[in-house]
């Protein structure tokens, strides 16, 4: 056992979307930080060439999660790739920056108990973070760590998709993260002169010469380390040996969805008869722990072009829209994203990129719950994961209209130059019956996995408003765990958003000023 340590104000676990954000807000305030991640260096050429994201899928940067099998999707198993580089999956996204809809922060409020969460609350975080390339405005800032940039090179194809759209009826919306989400639209992009800027390169990488910022890689977080019901430090795996690493001021989990919740089961902190069960003693019974996982859905519909698709300039997922299945719901439940490129589909042969394209026909707003459970007490092993898709049958019904919706958009004039044919689903595949048979065997994720340290109050809640874990102190959770539901969109940008906030958060408790 390596000896014990207590050079730090904080100890931040996991470089990714929020804990960037947060050990730089802690670093700029004067606080000292130890950020430890379990991943390597961002060294690999393919995380910072926004064309080459796919090739990261099962390389050393990633944790290469699968899900246990569906058992309302046939048995499928869906790939859950997550980020296990400095960065975190900020480096392995498709650079795709979306706020989602005023009422997801309004009802995290208002239904779930995440006071100080509305949207009007939550907005001066985001615009805090952000240096977008139009300016400041009323819904966006200037001058931040993150830059937000557009695309004004589209492809071709992805022109005439949108175009298609417009001819189909979905307005077009230049900008999703202002007044309205609904429309299609080019993507707002983390990327900045042709490069990925993840959370890592944006906040922390500018002040790597602090002395007051210690970063430790390759470094495994096994346990928080909890005494008098006060969290004062983590144990760790590095190189074969243990160590631990002690702080005065808070721990905060910002080790994703999967991560913090397996960190928090680990240290004796979740449901009080499954932790027996695998000899972990219990620190706090907390029941909520590892529930409420859920994610976004994707199924591809793919085309084999009638010409060559030129090459992108940028990333491959270029356009995306958003729309509702139903007008009376208060934001929208679809957000089909274009790609120039086609995408796999199991069991049927797609074109070689250049003579095809694919639009993933997606959902966006699942009311079907699932949830992440230890296979043992080895922190090594990874955690089993079933967010239960489809459990609710109006979560299926939604991907079956955003695919015959898509098929449509495919079929409008606009895009007749490029279309040659359908391959998938394919000619055979006419009725919802076999829409729905179709999208089982190739249900993917949109990588939007949240929910299973939900905040709030009542018994299934994991971090108060304030994202402290409920029963203990000096323990905060920071990222996308902590979203009671999923928000309309891609997940990158709230999850910095909840990185800023927590750091104001620390800030205050610590009797510092936030920046």
């Amino acid at each position: 056992m390596g000896a014990a340590h207590t050079d730090y104000d904080h100890i931040v676990v996991g470089a990714g979307s929020a804990g960037c954000a947060i050990a730089r807000r802690l670093v700029d305030a004067g606080r000292s930080v130890l950020l430890i991640e379990t991943g390597g260096r961002d060294d690999n050429p393919a995380i910072h060439d926004p064309g080459r994201l796919w090739e990261l899928w099962n390389s050393p940067q990633d944790h290469a999660y699968t899900t246990e099998p569906q058992r309302h999707a046939d048995g499928t198993q869906v790939f859950w790739p997550r980020g296990k580089v400095l960065g975190g999956s900020s480096a392995l996204n498709g650079m795709i920056y979306v706020r989602g809809h005023r009422s997801d922060y309004d009802d995290w409020a208002a239904r779930y108990g995440a006071t100080g969460w509305s949207y009007d609350e939550v907005l001066p975080y985001f615009k805090r973070s952000e240096d977008f390339e139009d300016g400041p405005s009323a819904y966006h800032g200037a001058g931040g760590p993150l830059p937000v940039t557009r695309n004004h090179a589209p492809n071709p194809v992805t022109s005439a998709f949108m175009a298609a759209c417009e001819q189909y009826g979905i307005p077009n919306n230049d900008d999703c993260n202002a007044e309205e989400i609904l429309g299609v639209n080019l993507i707002h992009r983390t990327i900045r002169d042709g490069r990925r800027v993840s959370s890592w390169t944006a906040f922390v990488q500018p002040v790597l010469d602090n002395p007051l910022l210690t970063v430790r890689t390759g470094a495994l977080v096994t346990r928080v380390l909890v005494e008098g019901g006060r969290a004062v430090g983590v144990e760790l795996l590095h190189q074969g040996r243990t160590d631990t690493v002690r702080c005065s001021g808070d721990v905060v989990l910002s080790a994703g969805t999967i991560g913090s919740a397996q960190l928090l089961l680990l240290s004796g902190i979740g449901p009080a008869d499954e932790l027996r069960a695998l000899g972990i003693g219990v620190t706090t019974d907390l029941p909520g722990v590892g529930g409420n996982l859920h994610d976004h859905t994707l199924t591809p519909v793919v085309w084999e072009s009638a010409r060559a698709v030129p090459e992108g300039t940028a990333n491959k997922l270029e356009a995306h829209y958003f729309a509702k299945t139903d007008p009376s719901l208060p934001a929208p439940d679809l957000q089909p994203l274009m790609s120039h490129v086609p995408v796999p589909v199991a069991g049927q042969t797609v074109p070689e990129e250049g003579h095809g394209y694919s639009v993933l026909a997606g959902t966006i707003r699942p009311l079907s719950r699932g949830r992440l459970w230890l296979r043992s007490a080895d922190p090594t092993q990874a955690p089993a994961l079933d967010p239960n898709h489809f459990a609710e049958p109006s979560d299926l019904a939604a991907m079956v209209e955003a695919v015959k919706q898509v098929r449509e958009i495919g079929a409008q004039q606009a895009l007749g130059d490029w279309r040659s044919k359908e391959i998938a689903p394919g000619p055979g595949i006419h009725t919802d019956t076999e829409i729905a048979a179709y999208i089982k065997r190739n249900l993917l994720s949109y990588h939007h996995q949240v929910g299973t340290c939900r905040m709030g109050t009542g018994p299934e809640a994991v971090v108060d408003p304030r994202l402290a874990v409920h029963g203990l102190t000096g323990l905060r959770i920071a990222d996308a765990s902590v979203m009671p539901a999923v928000t309309s969109g891609n997940t990158h940008a709230p999850a910095v958003m909840i990185g800023e906030r927590c750091a104001d958060f620390v800030l205050d408790a610590s009797g510092f000023d936030a920046q």
